[in-house]
């Protein structure tokens, strides 16, 4: 049977997340071991919303040395680069994955969400840069659409992408002190 056979007949069944990650990656999850000993950390996804509590436990576990604010915040953000791969990529496609890459640096953490690039882009498209830019209206109540980039590019401390569509890489940058962010001036 080729490697790209339908699994359709195959019944459906309820399983715990965590019996999808392996042995030796569980402590990404949980914060097992001592998180200040990691520089990076990097998983990848499956392409669906259903598998959000694991990014989200993953994005809390990165984070788990900050405030509650930050980690919440960090998490935050996370989730929406996850969701915008799994929402406008070919990663959120029958299966689908992308991966999550946290790096620890001076001052904060970076997140970087690799996918499997833009659904329906004509080959031409690939070949010129096409950098992604925040909905000017993102972050109005009555937005249908361009929530998740807005609201990175109003509470990230930096934020950017590769401008290769055919295989995007988002990030962001969260520094450790929120005093001068939005997120802690709003409250």
């Amino acid at each position: 049977m080729p490697a790209t056979a339908s699994l359709t007949g195959l019944p459906e069944v309820t399983v715990p997340l965590g019996e999808l990650v392996p042995p030796r990656c569980r402590h990404y999850f949980t914060g097992d071991t001592d998180v200040r000993s990691y520089k990076a950390r990097c998983y990848s996804f499956g392409g669906s919303v259903q598998y959000m509590p694991l990014v989200r436990a993953f994005l809390n576990t990165c984070a788990a040395t900050q405030t509650e604010d930050y980690r919440y915040l960090f998490t935050l953000l996370g989730s929406e680069l996850a969701n915008n791969a799994v929402e406008h990529s070919r990663s959120g496609e029958p299966y689908g994955t992308y991966t999550l890459k946290c790096e620890r640096r001076n001052g904060g953490l970076k997140l970087t969400c690799r996918d499997q690039g833009a659904r329906d882009c004509a080959r031409a498209e690939f070949d010129r840069c096409s950098y992604l830019r925040a909905s000017p209206n993102g972050l109005d109540l009555n937005a249908e659409s361009g929530r998740g980039l807005a609201l990175i590019d109003a509470l990230a401390t930096t934020w950017g992408d590769n401008g290769i569509p055919e295989y995007r890489q988002v990030w962001f940058f969260l520094a450790y002190d929120l005093t001068d962010n939005l997120w802690n001036t709003a409250a």
